[in-house]
């Protein structure tokens, strides 16, 4: 379960304002501050009672890491393959779907062809981004404010009686949306990948903000607002010059702080950072910068390309440092963590509690 800093010290809260010794009170705070989607119902359950009641639980049993695979076939298809092996009278062999294939395959692993069929996918999920209420009313035909403008304007024609009312309501609009990418050489294999993701968030909208860092901090947003996603990775591929070098996770943060932090850019946004936490100095000025980073966003989500291997275990320097400022720290090794990745930031819906 990802548990982040804003939902342990809602349990705190929680568990000061109860009776302690109760057990179904400590049972429904813990579950209501900690258990954020459907699925970790049964983990929390499993791991209340091992902790609290000692109780004795089976171990999950680890589901076989099988790809799903949708049987289809198009008609073409079947019909040339019935040519081939003259089998027009028998039924037709169940095929295979190479979207679902590429769903669950590593970046590291994909050649051109598939890169190309990966981002147009991407393009799909990067529509599902973060929401928040506007501070503007606009026109609703179930609004509970009356637009007086409009209502005046339209009384113009019945001679000075409001016939037709007018509604405004505070409707949702994107939240804005920060992504800084490593593009060290440590995060070569999933560098390609990742930024054509970065490209299809730009394209989704207005209110996203790039970023790649190595041994420096880098703004991708002019250099990705093109089209074509090929001209627009070899455009942001000539502006990083640190690309594949080295890494400087700590000093990046820190000239986004200073800059971009400083011009009110992260107040109220989603700050995404997608990185293997592979810090070359020191990791205390990580875990410092991600402090001030954490202290202005709405949410901190750190996506970790690395996290999607079954005995990855977050122990290099400046993930450990990072970590304790994360709300969300997910995989981002495949379509499949991307997928998660959309789920988590359309769900965002209060401050430190991605």
């Amino acid at each position: 379960m990802e548990v982040g800093p804003g939902r342990l010290a809602d349990a705190l809260a929680g568990l000061d304002l109860i009776d302690i010794t109760r057990q179904e009170d400590v049972y429904w705070v813990l579950r209501q501050s900690l258990v954020s989607r459907q699925e970790d119902l049964e983990l929390f359950d499993r791991a209340f009672r091992a902790w609290f009641l000692r109780a004795p639980t089976a171990p999950l049993a680890r589901r076989d890491e099988l790809q799903v695979v949708r049987l289809e076939r198009k008609a073409g298809e079947r019909k040339g393959r019935e040519a081939a092996t003259g089998e027009e009278g028998e039924e037709a062999a169940l095929g295979w779907s190479p979207d679902e294939l590429l769903r669950h395959k590593d970046f590291a692993e994909l050649d051109r062809e598939e890169l190309e069929q990966v981002t147009k996918l991407m393009a799909e999920m990067a529509r599902r981004r973060p929401a928040r209420r506007s501070r503007r009313l606009r026109r609703h035909h179930r609004g509970r404010e009356l637009d007086m403008r409009r209502l005046m304007r339209a009384s113009l024609a019945t001679g000075g009686d409001a016939v037709e009312r007018a509604f405004r309501q505070r409707v949702h609009v994107p939240r804005k949306l920060v992504v800084i990418c490593d593009v060290s050489g440590s995060m070569e294999a999933y560098s390609r990948a990742l930024v054509l993701f970065l490209h299809a968030l730009v394209r989704s909208g207005r209110g996203v903000e790039t970023f790649a860092f190595g041994t420096r901090l880098t703004r991708l947003t002019s250099e990705l607002r093109g089209r074509d996603p090929e001209q627009a990775l070899q455009a942001a591929a000539r502006r990083v010059v640190d690309w594949s070098g080295g890494t400087r996770i700590g000093a990046s943060l820190k000239a986004f702080n200073d800059e971009w932090g400083r011009r009110a850019l992260t107040r109220g946004a989603v700050v995404l950072i997608v990185s293997d936490g592979w810090e070359r100095e020191d990791a205390t000025l990580v875990g410092r910068e991600m402090a001030r980073l954490a202290r202005q966003a709405y949410a901190v989500i750190w996506v970790n390309p690395l996290k999607g291997h079954p005995d990855y275990q977050p122990l290099a320097g400046g993930m450990r440092a990072a970590l304790p400022y994360v709300d969300r720290f997910l995989a981002g090794h495949n379509l499949v963590s991307l997928e998660e990745l959309a789920e988590v930031l359309s769900g965002i819906e209060r401050r430190h509690a991605a």
